[in-house]
């Protein structure tokens, strides 16, 4: 059989009973470019104030439900499209994990052909080696004035050791909340909206109850995913289904490039939305700023 049509799993050798997806499933998953078509925005912010928070994981190991290790991270098309438009529409982009340890990619996942990711990711390598520290870039607290418009959480298997188990994670969304600043992620990336329960007020209500959102299909993780390799085997927790619980809607069943916007959140499906949630957070971003000054 062509080692290209391999449905099992590549040991990682960093790591004991960790692995990497099977070559057959990389074929099916990672294009050798992606749908980037231009990042034009004639009024793009020259202002000064307003800026993007970046959340990465900084964890390379999800362990499964069986126990084995999946070697994940930070999806890099999932985080460097829409980055390369909120970079594009004029925004500082400050970058931070909670720890402030480096920011871990999927880089089996790198679009090894295409030079507008390969670009925006040199233009930004030192901040993803050298990320803010969470708790720090929080300090005692944000408050009104805080230049912050948009929190932007990307997706990769990764996001779901860390990001949706944090205080300061949730501090942040509750802030974002109250002060109508806006909440950017996709693929297993809302699972980060769990954090906006860890912490919350006694008695308060889940900020995000009620919301729908573009989700990474809970099916696709108990089923193709397992099936061609691309994960070593069950999820510890299913995103779709922890959201559910919350009150939280996913509004997709497959993964098809779909966003979605409610309120001050915008989502998107999958890899395969990075473009689209991109353009979606720039115009909307640009848009929003223009009343705001």
């Amino acid at each position: 059989m062509p080692e290209s049509s391999s449905r099992k799993p590549v040991a990682d050798q960093a790591e004991s009973d960790a692995w990497f997806p099977s070559p057959y499933s990389l074929t099916q998953y990672v294009p050798p470019k992606t749908d980037f078509d231009g990042a034009d925005y004639p009024n793009a912010y020259k202002g000064g104030k307003w800026r993007i928070l970046l959340i990465a994981t900084q964890e390379r190991y999800l362990e499964m439900a069986g126990g084995e290790f999946f070697s994940t991270g930070n999806h890099p098309v999932e985080m460097l499209l829409p980055l390369l438009h909120l970079d594009s529409a004029g925004f500082e982009i400050d970058i931070a994990t909670i720890s402030g340890d480096p920011v871990k990619f999927e880089m089996w996942a790198f679009p090894k052909d295409d030079q507008a990711v390969k670009d925006v990711f040199e233009k930004y390598k030192q901040k993803l080696r050298k990320p803010l520290n969470l708790q720090e870039v929080w300090g005692s607290g944000f408050d009104k004035n805080t230049p912050y418009i948009g929190v932007f959480i990307p997706g990769g298997h990764g996001v779901l050791n860390d990001v949706p188990f944090s205080k300061t994670v949730g501090e942040i969304l509750r802030w974002a909340d109250a002060n109508k600043r806006y909440y950017i992620s996709l693929c297993h990336g809302p699972a980060s909206m769990l954090a906006a329960g860890v912490g919350k007020p006694e008695g308060s209500k889940f900020i995000y109850e009620g919301y729908k959102v573009a989700v990474f299909p809970d099916s696709l993780d108990t089923g193709a995913n397992i099936e061609i390799g691309y994960i070593p085997g069950r999820m510890p927790w299913l995103v779709g289904e922890e959201l559910r619980k919350l009150g939280i809607t996913p509004v997709n069943s497959g993964i098809t490039g779909e966003t979605h916007r409610d309120r001050y959140v915008i989502t998107g499906d999958s890899p395969l939305a990075s473009n689209n949630l991109g353009k979606l957070a720039a115009s909307t971003l640009l848009e929003d700023v223009a009343t705001r000054g």
